[in-house]
Parts: C-alpha cells; sequence; structure tokens
C-alpha cells in the first residue's frame, strides 16, 4: 500500500488524502481533470513525491495552492506553474515556520502514524520552499478548457485564503476557508471579523458540492449550516 489514497468522486473529479497523516494535518488534495489542462488544488505535507502519485493525465498542470500552510504546500514545489494568493507570497518563498506551521507539524505528538518509508522521522523532514509563479486575486479566472475556475479570496483562516469556484458546474473547492470540522480562528494570522465576512459570502453562494480542506465534502445546505452557526458564535 503506497502512502496516498485517491479516489474519484465524479468523472475527472478525484481527493487523495495522506491517511497516516494526524487528522490536523490530513489536507485533501484534489484533481480536476480538463480538456486542455489539469488542475491540482493543494499538496499535503511534503512527506514523500506527490507529483508521481496523482491522476494526472500527462497535460500541463496548473498548481493552486488554497493558502500557506504546512498540510496544503508540501508537494507544491513538484510543480512548475505555481499559483497562490499574494497575501502570502513569502510564505511560498521563505516558508518561515511561524507563517506556515512547520514548526508545529515537527514537534506535533504522533504527527504520524506510521513512517512514510523505513527509517524516517520528523527530525528529517524539511518543508520546502515553493515560490509562487503567478500571484492570484479575487476574480481571476482557471481555465482548463472545458471547464473554468472562478477564484474567489476567503480570508479568515489565513490572510490569503481563497477558493475555486466552478460557477457552470457547482463545485466549490473551499480550503479551510469552510470544511466540515472544527473551524479554527485563533491561529496565528487568522482573523474572526475576517472570516466573519468570508463566512456570510459563503452562504449565499451557488454550488452544489463543496470540497474543504478537512474532513468529508459537503451538499451546500451543511455549508450554509456550519457558515450560519459560526455567524451566531462570531458576528
Amino acid at each position: 500500500m503506497g502512502w496516498f489514497r485517491t479516489r474519484a468522486l465524479e468523472p475527472g473529479l478525484f481527493v487523495t488524502l495522506e491517511p497516516a497523516v494526524d487528522p490536523m494535518f490530513r489536507a485533501a488534495m484534489v484533481t480536476v481533470r480538463g480538456r486542455e489542462r489539469d488542475l491540482q488544488w493543494d499538496f499535503g505535507c511534503g512527506l514523500v513525491p506527490l507529483l508521481p502519485q496523482l491522476p494526472l493525465t500527462g497535460k500541463p498542470v496548473i498548481a493552486v495552492a488554497s493558502h500557506a500552510h504546512v498540510d496544503h504546500i508540501g508537494g507544491l514545489h513538484e510543480f512548475s506553474e505555481r499559483l497562490g494568493h499574494a497575501a502570502e507570497a513569502s510564505g511560498f518563498a521563505g516558508l518561515p515556520g511561524v507563517e506556515t506551521f512547520a514548526d508545529e507539524f515537527r514537534g506535533w505528538p504522533g504527527v504520524v502514524t506510521s513512517p512514510p518509508v523505513p527509517g524516517w522521522t520528523v527530525a528529517d523532514w524539511q518543508l520546502r520552499p515553493a515560490a509562487l509563479t503567478a500571484a492570484l486575486a479575487e476574480g481571476d479566472r482557471i481555465d482548463l478548457g472545458d471547464r473554468s475556475f472562478t477564484v474567489l479570496h476567503l480570508p479568515g483562516h489565513s490572510p490569503g485564503g481563497i477558493g475555486l469556484l466552478d460557477e457552470t458546474d457547482g463545485l466549490l473547492l473551499s480550503g479551510d476557508a469552510v470544511y466540515d470540522d472544527d473551524i479554527l480562528d485563533a491561529l496565528p494570522g487568522a482573523s474572526v471579523p475576517d472570516y466573519v465576512v468570508t463566512m456570510d459570502r459563503l452562504r449565499q453562494l451557488s454550488c452544489r458540492l463543496i470540497i474543504g480542506g478537512h474532513g468529508p465534502e459537503m451538499t451546500r445546505t451543511r455549508m450554509v449550516t456550519i457558515a450560519e452557526d459560526y455567524l451566531r458564535r462570531r458576528a
């Protein structure tokens, strides 16, 4: 058995996980196959090479990171076209531990339940820099040929958190802006006021399937419930 587990959600849509990573850092990596290009969204912790294990087609790949936290950018350096929000460009390029939470990952008790390779220890692991080749902003488009995604700036969990919305299909890749688990808004770099604005925006979005950064996939109804619960507690 390999380090990664990939499952198909729909034709051309796949989710890859690292099952042996603690759930706190076990982030969803999403592959979307397009007619002309493939999209890779988020990149795990970088414990073993990622690119050869993904269900890509051999077409050019657009690699987009939801934000610059360790569990989402570990394998980003393996890709030649690397996109993310400009607000976290320093995290992608320099990867300071305080910004990426690499130090927390390294010190987390039982961060993996089994080593990715024999003899591996977390002390040997380093998060590799992955400077953006282009910065994304609100309203930018990611075109795969037969489908496209609109970039949504969704700060709160982090300053440069983004989501990707296929407005035709109704698929939303939300990263850690919203997911079906405890919402973390007290981390360094997080902002409750920004999160309130983001949650209010999310509950008004038209979408059918939401793939968050952690936890199970969601319907719009479930996402709205999570957003409204957050707003009741924080707004």
